[in-house]
């Protein structure tokens, strides 16, 4: 057993989609943190059998026992994902209007014409924090089964009246996160490119921005789910609401390794990839008591120091192999 597992607990492994092992462990249990989920947004749009089946029928049998079996749940809370949001949402600065652009098109970003464009007045537009009931526009696989989990746990939940909580995470980082696997996060993507003495690779001109938010936050945000009634039945934005360029993910994490290492923008681009979502956390600080409590900068410095013990195969090259393969890249 892994020592940082607390030594009272019981650890099973299993899988989700085996109905009968997660009926066992089910049985007794009063709460549900799913977690559990194929994550890497490039690789689903190829392995598509693969990311439905753990994380759609996954899920349906967490359900399906929910609705046939004699149980004590007494709440279920279901991590959602930012990705399913698409495109945040957007301010344009001469009409004023807020709203979600059209996705991006082959033709613009060839052109290099990274900022997405006014419906209205064709300006360029400029991100602002995406609040829980913008329009979910999801551009992969792995977006549309994480939309599709968080649906279908709140929907059996009010049918069979376990109250359920659907938790959007933002980009999540911490201890303990992989960094052997290239879809995984940009975070651990950049730091097995570092430790290896490899250049991080960025996408357009690395201005992209994302909500960046610690594994510490997330367990807060998942208490907090779970104590607070005030949670139930309700869809809530895991984040910190503070944006992070991808550049500046790549610079911050070469100045903690104290690394000479400096990313290379490659102008370049992936097929589904957004430009910006920020999270607004108004609603889960308003009902819940959320308070993120770790600067990006802090974290990435725990998560470098946590790191100094780990291997860290870099991954990255084969993984845009395929995706080159596929014609995603």
């Amino acid at each position: 057993m892994p020592a940082y597992i607390n030594r009272k607990a019981k650890l099973v492994k299993g899988n989700v989609t085996d109905y009968k092992a997660f009926k066992e462990v089910l049985r007794d249990a009063e709460v549900v943190f799913h977690e559990a989920a194929a994550v890497g947004v490039g690789q689903s749009m190829y392995e598509v059998r693969h990311y439905i089946n753990d994380n759609i029928v996954g899920t349906a049998n967490l359900l399906e026992f929910v609705a046939n079996e004699k149980h004590n749940l007494k709440k279920v809370l279901v991590a959602g994902s930012m990705s399913s949001y698409g495109e945040g949402l957007y301010e344009c600065g001469k009409c004023r209007e807020k709203g979600k652009p059209e996705i991006r098109t082959e033709e613009q970003l060839k052109k290099a014409q990274w900022e997405p464009l006014c419906r209205n007045c064709g300006s360029s537009l400029r991100p602002v924090p995406t609040p829980e009931e913008t329009p979910m526009t999801s551009t992969s696989i792995y977006a549309i089964t994480k939309k599709a989990q968080e649906e279908m746990v709140l929907s059996i939940g009010r049918a069979y009246g376990v109250p359920s909580v659907a938790l959007r995470y933002f980009n999540v980082y911490g201890p303990r996160q992989s960094l052997n696997n290239p879809y995984t996060g940009v975070a651990a993507i950049f730091m097995s490119r570092i430790k290896n003495s490899h250049a991080p690779v960025l996408y357009e001109d690395g201005m992209q921005t994302r909500d960046f938010v610690s594994v510490h936050d997330i367990a807060q945000a998942n208490i907090l789910a779970m104590e607070k009634e005030a949670a139930n039945y309700g869809v809530f934005n895991v984040g910190t609401q503070q944006p992070t360029t991808i550049l500046g993910v790549a610079e911050t994490l070469a100045k903690v390794y104290k690394s000479s290492v400096r990313p290379t923008v490659s102008n370049k681009f992936r097929k589904g990839d957004i430009r910006h979502c920020i999270s607004d956390i108004s609603k889960i600080s308003r009902k819940l008591g959320y308070r993120p409590s770790m600067s990006f900068e802090e974290g990435m410095r725990e998560l470098v120091e946590w790191s100094k013990g780990q291997q860290a195969e870099d991954r990255v090259e084969q993984a845009n192999e395929e995706l080159r393969k596929k014609g995603l890249l």
